[in-house]
């Protein structure tokens, strides 16, 4: 059986009653990865989103790459009750269609009315909190307590005994571009039942799948669509990950990983670095027992003796308790014990491609008694690839180098004051005066530059407000603007291979303070404007205004505007700058809309317009991806295409707010939202494609704009060749 079976039979499931429990999901958007987060502890959403149409990522990065890590991962908790009986609950297991209610492992569920909400410490953001913790957190509460799901009744398959654990799962993800790469999940379970466990283990379960759906679509080829994937542990970090080895080569060079980053509970701060904790119920430093477990396992082989697929409490309780790390055979595989137990070289044969599940575990944690809450976090992070020459099956030191500093960073966030990672909050860590660690904390740069990118034949005007230089550091408490810069894509970048803005983002202009000492001291004068300028239904002032021009029209340019701060000397932290992804538009030189089509008739280009066009790029739907420009459009008309013959084709509405959402060329190489598409007004690309979504054939065509507030009407040509 493959996962591809079942997406059918899931599309129809999800239609349940509405009037029960309530499924949500949404992806995050601060960061430069899509991360599907549900509202039931499961993460990824198996890929649903390429088969019912809405182009929902699962777990994408770079955002807009078309480059997926994750097909479903979920939370496990497990431990021996009352000191003689295995319990283990799951949010999601290996289960070729994703998630259904009922479906056996997929044990927790909402209250009636639950919902994922949404914060932000953005002031600007319409979920500002002032108890949120990033720049996007979601918030959600849900239990195993339930053997039928709530409002509906439909039994939980195979979930006859649960632990009666409530989880308050909080996932933070911040736009900053040192720490756009990872979304941290927090958990607090609570002991709401009447029994007590030992040895209770706490996981993080994943079926991850490196491909770029771009080029090979999800699920395309059944199960060999997922066997392409390498896997590994880094001891080190507490962090398991996954690479395409044999798949989408050239087109999915990154990683994605689940690392381990701390845990608290009634007897103290745990983590498996530690050689001791302080236990606050016996005021002793007692030995750290805490380790953390990884486990492998192939996709539906419940019969294999290494790589078997745990189908029982019992047998996913073994795996999170004891890891392939554990075992002498990790590394040491010649070992004489080791040929006993195993027919190859664990760490090797993870390397190679395969359809694999990992569950990255942590425990044991001690008597859970009713009442007890215990407070872990792990983090998903996504790395690209170091190019050292080799390819990617080699899954060299090299090649990780990027992943393991993007690791680090996420350990940063979560130590917050705890500097020395004891879980203690030693003389001078309580920089927030509060009396506890706080954890999750970043650096910030200054804030996002309000932007208004303006569009117009053969140029773009930018403009920007002055509100990040009156940023204030979070850490030092100061003030520390100190400049702005530009960046800007070369046109083609769109299509020539995977979108990576991190990478195809060229800086074009910088502007700093002058005479302090810092950077180039350029001054401001160049873009500052005389007086700041407002545009119509925007509350904002815009105080700059840079302005690129001779570039062709029609072309896709990705435009970003950031600020920077001084940096930090006493602490050795280098400068920080804000998020280009964050603050970056797409935008579409091109025509004014025009008042008089005998003065400024309407044209089309390309004309001739050849299949294959250099702007097209590859694509999974290449027939729907087309894409040729009519221009010199009034503000509102029709545009209307024949052919020759007078046989009606397309008929199209333009008016001069069109931002590209009418055809697949936008939403597979555009941007992620229409709100960050800026067009010219007088322009409208056409898919070739009928009304009817057929394909039209070679030849001549002609058409007409009908200006709809005038009732003017001019006709044109164009040839279409292949």
């Amino acid at each position: 059986m493959n996962k591809l079976f079942y997406f059918a039979l899931f599309l129809g499931v999800m239609g349940w009653d509405v009037q029960g429990q309530s499924f949500q999901e949404r992806a995050t958007t601060s960061s430069n990865m899509r991360l599907n987060v549900t509202n039931l502890g499961t993460f990824g959403n198996a890929f649903r989103g390429y088969r019912d149409g809405s182009g929902n990522a699962s777990c994408e990065y770079p955002a807009g790459s078309g480059i997926e890590h994750l097909f479903e991962g979920g939370l496990w908790v497990g431990g021996v009750e009352n000191g003689n009986t295995v319990r283990v609950s799951t949010s999601a297991i290996d289960a070729p269609q994703g998630y259904a209610p009922g479906r056996a492992g997929f044990e927790f569920t909402a209250p009636m009315g639950a919902t994922l909400a949404e914060r932000s410490t953005l002031f600007d953001s319409p979920f500002y909190s002032p108890n949120a913790v990033s720049h996007q957190d979601y918030v959600a509460t849900f239990t195993d307590a339930n053997v039928t799901i709530p409002g509906l009744g439909t039994p939980i398959q195979n979930h006859n005994n649960p632990m009666n654990l409530e989880m308050t799962m909080e996932t933070y993800n911040w736009n900053y571009s040192f720490s756009d790469f990872m979304v941290i999940v927090n958990v607090k379970i609570k002991n709401i039942g009447q029994n007590f466990f030992d040895s209770l283990h706490v996981g993080l379960w994943n079926n991850t799948v490196v491909r770029n759906i771009n080029i090979t679509p999800a699920g395309a080829g059944g199960a060999v669509f997922f066997q392409q994937g390498g896997n590994g542990f880094m001891d080190s970090l507490d962090l398991a990950y996954c690479f395409d080895a044999t798949g989408d080569v050239g087109f999915t060079d990154s990683y994605i990983g689940q690392k381990f980053l701390g845990s608290e509970d009634k007897y103290g701060f745990h983590h498996p670095l530690l050689d001791s904790t302080f236990n606050p119920m016996t005021g002793q430093w007692e030995p750290e027992r805490l380790k953390t477990h990884y486990n492998a396992w192939q996709f539906n082989s419940p019969g294999t003796t290494v790589y078997f697929t745990p189908s029982s409490d019992q047998l996913r309780f073994q795996k999170m308790a004891s890891g392939f790390n554990h075992s002498p055979c990790w590394d040491d595989p010649l070992g004489g014990p080791c040929q006993l137990d195993f027919s190859t070289d664990l760490q090797d044969d993870l390397r190679r491609s395969g359809n694999r599940s990992d569950l990255l575990s942590v425990g044991p944690f001690r008597r859970f008694e009713p009442g007890d809450e215990i407070e872990i976090s792990f983090a998903y992070i996504v790395a690209p690839k170091r190019d050292d020459g080799n390819p990617n099956a080699a899954n060299t030191p090299e090649q990780r180098e990027i992943l393991v500093s993007n690791a680090n960073w996420a350990q940063t966030a979560y130590n917050g004051e705890d500097v020395n990672f004891n879980g203690i909050l030693d003389p001078g860590e309580d920089t927030d005066g509060d009396g506890k660690i706080t954890r999750f904390i970043l650096p910030a740069p200054p804030d996002i530059p309000r932007t208004k990118i303006v569009t117009r034949e053969n140029a773009i005007d930018v403009y920007w407000s002055n509100n990040a230089e009156f940023s204030v550091d979070p850490i030092t408490g100061e003030e520390d603007f100190e400049g702005y810069r530009v960046y800007m894509t070369k046109f083609g970048f769109d299509v020539i291979g995977p979108q990576n803005l991190q990478r195809d983002l060229i800086k074009i202009a910088e502007y700093d303070i002058p005479d302090n000492g810092f950077f180039f001291e350029t001054g401001f004068e160049s873009v500052k404007l005389p007086m700041p300028v407002t545009f119509d239904n925007d509350p904002n002032e815009y105080f700059y205004k840079y302005t690129i021009e001779n570039i062709p029209n029609g072309w896709q340019y990705a435009i970003a505007v950031s600020a920077f701060d001084r940096g930090n000397p006493e602490t050795n932290l280098e400068s920080l700058e804000s998020s280009l992804l964050a603050n970056n538009f797409r935008a579409f030189p091109g025509t004014k809309p025009v008042e008089d089509m005998d003065a400024d008739e309407p044209f089309v280009y390309p004309n001739p317009y050849y299949a294959g066009a250099s702007w097209e790029g590859r694509s999974a739907f290449q027939e729907e991806s087309r894409k040729l420009i009519f221009a010199n459009l009034p503000k509102k008309c029709m545009i209307r295409i024949y052919t020759v013959a007078g046989d009606f084709i397309d008929q199209i509405y333009h008016d001069d707010n069109y931002d590209g959402t009418d055809i697949r060329w936008f939403r597979t190489f555009g941007s992620e939202g229409a709100t960050r598409n800026v067009f010219s007004g007088g322009e409208h690309a056409w898919d070739l494609l009928t009304e009817n979504s057929q394909i039209i054939s070679r030849g001549l065509y002609m058409f007409s704009v009908e200006d709809l507030e005038t009732g003017a009407i001019k006709t044109g040509k164009f040839v279409i060749i292949k």
